[in-house]
């Protein structure tokens, strides 16, 4: 049996949904904690877009006989969405020096931690589906 090819990346929509709404509902509970509530959406959002970018390119090496081509998307797309994070974290810091709120970011941390792990799960189940993997 076939999967819709729109499931693959149903837990990654998933948990931005259920982020995304726990930050815009949960403003009294986040900012008690000490968090910025725009720098948490804000950061999620950017995750996700990358994250949705470097899946679309990984799952178009799963389709490459050769194994070395997956390895390398991955290793590429996490230093990509490494580096357009840190480019936006250093964006925030020199732009919002004074009100720099750490909790957030380390929240945002945290949060790119998490969809790369989700990403590199699904593209490895997905990889192990192949029939010539």
């Amino acid at each position: 049996m076939k999967k819709n090819k729109r499931t693959t990346i149903f837990p990654l929509i998933i948990f931005f949904l259920f982020t995304n709404i726990f930050f815009t509902t949960g403003r009294s509970l986040i900012v008690r904690k000490g968090f910025d509530q725009e720098v948490l959406i804000i950061g999620n959002l950017i995750i996700f877009a990358v994250t949705l970018f470097s899946f679309w390119l990984n799952k178009r090496n799963i389709s490459v006989p050769n194994p070395n081509v997956f390895v390398r998307g991955v290793m590429l797309s996490t230093m990509l969405k490494l580096f357009v994070f840190a480019i936006a974290a250093f964006i925030y810091i020199y732009l919002f020096r004074s009100q720099l709120n750490k909790p957030a970011l380390i929240a945002c941390i945290a949060l790119y931690f998490i969809y790369t792990l989700m990403e590199v799960s699904i593209l490895t189940k997905l990889l192990k589906e192949k029939k010539n993997a």
